[in-house]
């Protein structure tokens, strides 16, 4: 089996089209997941701000100049009463589903968690839907553990 050749860089404001199109199929992904969502168009992300600003990096992949897959990591602080005082959460994991499985989202989390190192911060958080089996899966493979169940009724 031929290894799939993709490469990660950061997502520039050029790439806003196909990023809105990769939220909304990311969203119409989780409507099921999640039945609290509004009907209609939704937006999860302010992607342009993401991409300029500097406590973000925004990553995409493509592979032979079509972007595939996107995912992002945004330095917060934490609430008072937990440490350490920041963290990188990470969102808008997506690939494409025709790509899924290839090891993309795990090569964009790995260089999100070294930009957070080199940024020295090593507590990472992110969130995802309990019965999202698949993406927390991919999350365990990179060593995360679930931490709060956030419930519903």
């Amino acid at each position: 089996m031929e290894s799939l050749k993709f490469n990660v860089r950061e997502a520039a404001l050029e790439d806003l089209p196909k990023l809105k199109e990769f939220e909304q199929s990311l969203i119409a992904f989780e409507r099921p997941f999640a039945p609290n969502l509004k009907k209609g168009a939704i937006t999860y992300y302010n992607i342009n701000d993401l991409i300029v600003r500097k406590d973000a990096l925004f990553l995409v992949a493509e592979i032979e100049g079509k972007l595939v897959g996107s995912g992002y990591g945004l330095i917060k602080n934490a609430v008072p009463y937990k440490a350490p005082v920041k963290f990188t959460y990470l969102g808008f994991m997506y690939v494409v589903p025709s790509n899924r499985g290839k090891g993309i989202v795990g090569d964009i989390i790995e260089r999100l968690i070294k930009w957070s190192h080199e940024k020295n911060i090593y507590e990472i958080q992110l969130d995802v839907y309990a019965e999202n089996e698949w993406a927390i899966k991919a999350y365990e493979k990179k060593g995360f553990k679930p931490d709060l169940l956030k419930m519903r009724l």
